[in-house]
């Protein structure tokens, strides 16, 4: 068991939708990633994410270093990074209706 709280859940499954990502780095470091996104995301939580392509874009370029430092395999990064983006903006919006 991962024991991963629900947010940290939605950004689990997505550097799991890649099956290389899953079998190069194994459950843990995926999990390790999933934690590190969820700390990165709650800084932009209260931001218009519709209004601010700033805040889009600093994410989306936390995203795609964090995937490189811990060596996500490149053939679906961007895909990911994009996945990953959706998430934190439902995540975000749970936030501030919370």
């Amino acid at each position: 068991m991962l024991n991963l709280m629900r947010d940290e859940v939605a950004f689990y499954d997505a550097v799991c939708s890649n099956d290389a990502a899953v079998i190069e780095l194994g459950e843990e470091t995926l999990k390790a990633i999933a934690q590190e996104l969820l700390e990165t995301a709650p800084r932009n939580a209260t931001i218009d994410w519709n209004a601010k392509d700033t805040v889009r874009a600093r994410l989306r370029s936390q995203v795609r270093r964090l995937l490189t430092r811990c060596k996500y395999p490149p053939d679906k990064r961007e895909e990911t990074t994009n996945l990953v983006i959706r998430q934190a903006e439902l995540i975000a919006s749970d936030w501030v209706s919370a």
